[in-house]
């Protein structure tokens, strides 16, 4: 499911936490684990070693009738075989063992486990013809083992519990500083943004100001283009702090956006009339198809429009003259209202699109640069609203983008539309042309439409349409967001 960005850094920071309490706790459960398994090993060791030398002994100095504790004696001597007045464990002494010693003349030491408990046996050449076989019972020693794996155990379960505490708390000091550290990120860019707005307002007021006196005076087109691309920089410039602000916004208020009902169609066709004129000197068809009445969702009317401009522009931004974008919206099986924005571009590799919603990603082979927040900020302003957006692709085949939001409640009702719901036609489908020469490639999951040449409508903005020379005309509701004081400020400069 996709993130906002506030959400990424929760992960970060968590994770971190998480980390160094993991790390924290495993040094202590190994450093515990280290010490009981040296103890064990030392204790194994010094038993093995102190049953084995009381073995030899008893073996070559012990007699059968006066056997030391835990401890049988038995002699070959003749095919008789001596055993003492205690009473020797079943199976023993080993007739095999004593067979194969007088044959060979060397001791045979082994390990043998009956009545359900494990038996050190030596057998040895005795003196003469003699041979003396010792059985020593461990059962003690094992006890005594159990118990101390019982000890460690109950000391690893103590050692964890106090490694899982000992990191949680080491963790959240360790990680505070890192949790402070992106607060202040966030906080920066959101104070650096806003004192940017009004200096690059002014700036973009000026040049465009600049762009109609120079097409006023009839400079040459160098001189025109030169102050073109100087308005469309500063523009691009103000749509970025424009994004880190909308991203800030959302990073405080990742909890969920508070809203009103908005008509998510109404938003779509004003968008797709604020690309027209762009898509028109491109070459490129772009038709919308909505259902005849709106499509509510509750949430933030400037991040939702600034959500489908992005899809729009990231459409138009990747198709080629002659190309073809369609606009589609209605409701899905489950409820939800879904936009949904196809092209006839150049595509992407579809194992990047995961990747396409990362900040500041540049596709492979893209000869566009992004230098603003783009499709990650769709993916904030989506998922803070509730909903989902996903992307598919092919290269030199078109993408397609779809965008879910939860329908709004029955409360809000048609009623409470947001001004942009009221200014928007009723009607089932509207379409925004390039001129008749674009050649469109309709796909089956585009959608046809009527011609009409060179025209852009504003849908949803007060005041009458207008068709901008050299400046575009961007409000509350206009594309990316960009302040009215744009606007103006124009004005008033032409005034003055």
């Amino acid at each position: 499911m996709s993130r906002s960005w506030a959400d990424a850094e929760r992960v970060v920071v968590r994770r971190a936490r998480l980390r160094v309490s993991v790390l924290v706790g495993l040094a202590i459960t190994v450093l515990v684990g280290f010490v009981g398994g040296i103890a064990y090993a030392v204790m194994v060791h010094s038993q093995d070693e102190q049953v084995t030398r009381e073995l030899r002994y008893n073996a070559k100095y012990g007699a059968p009738s006066t056997p030391p504790g835990c401890t049988w004696l038995f002699t070959f001597d003749g095919g008789v075989v001596e055993e003492g007045v205690l009473r020797a464990p079943e199976g023993f002494p080993l007739r095999d063992d004593l067979d194969v010693v007088r044959a060979s003349g060397r001791e045979v030491e082994r390990t043998v486990e009956r009545n359900g408990t494990e038996y050190l046996v030596l057998t040895r050449p005795g003196s003469g013809d003699r041979t003396v076989q010792a059985v020593f019972d461990t059962r003690y020693q094992l006890a005594d083992r159990r118990h101390l794996v019982v000890a460690l155990v109950i000391a690893e379960l103590g050692g964890l519990l106090a490694a899982a505490v000992t990191g949680l708390v080491v963790g959240g000091r360790a990680v505070a500083p890192l949790a402070e550290a992106l607060a202040r990120q966030r906080r920066f860019v959101t104070d650096a943004s806003h004192e940017l707005r009004t200096p690059i307002a002014r700036a973009y007021t000026r040049a465009q100001l600049l762009v109609r006196r120079a097409r006023a005076a009839d400079l040459p087109d160098e001189h025109r283009d030169g102050l073109d691309k100087l308005a469309g920089s500063i523009r691009g410039l103000g749509d970025v702090v424009d994004d880190l602000l909308l991203s800030a916004r959302l990073s405080e208020e990742s909890g969920g956006l508070d809203g009103r009902p908005v008509d998510l169609a109404a938003l779509a066709e004003a968008a797709v009339a604020t690309e027209a004129e762009r898509a028109a000197e491109r070459r490129i068809a772009l038709t919308v198809e909505r259902p005849a009445g709106p499509l509510l969702v509750t949430g933030v009317e400037t991040a939702l429009r600034r959500a489908v401009d992005e899809l729009l522009a990231n459409a138009v931004r990747h198709t080629g003259a002659g190309g073809r974008i369609d606009v589609r919206l209605g409701r899905g099986r489950d409820g939800c209202v879904e936009l949904t924005v196809a092209d006839t571009g150049e595509g992407f590799d579809p194992v990047e699109a995961d990747r396409l919603f990362d900040r500041f990603h540049r596709g492979r082979g893209g000869s566009e640069r992004r230098f603003g927040l783009g499709l990650a900020l769709l993916r904030e302003v989506v998922t803070g609203h509730g909903g989902t957006v996903e992307a598919v692709g092919y290269p030199g085949r078109g993408a397609r983008f779809t965008l879910r939001l939860p329908a709004a409640g029955p409360a809000g009702g048609a009623a409470a539309a947001t001004p942009a719901a009221a200014g928007a036609s009723a009607r089932a489908s509207a379409s925004w042309w390039a001129p008749a020469g674009a050649s469109p490639a309709a796909t089956g999951d585009q959608v046809g439409g009527e011609a009409h040449v060179g025209v852009e409508r504003a849908v949803g903005v007060d005041g009458p349409d207008r068709v901008g020379e050299g400046v575009e005309q961007r409000g509350a509701a206009g594309r990316r967001g960009t302040p009215a004081a744009h606007v103006d400020g124009l004005a008033q400069a032409e005034r003055e």
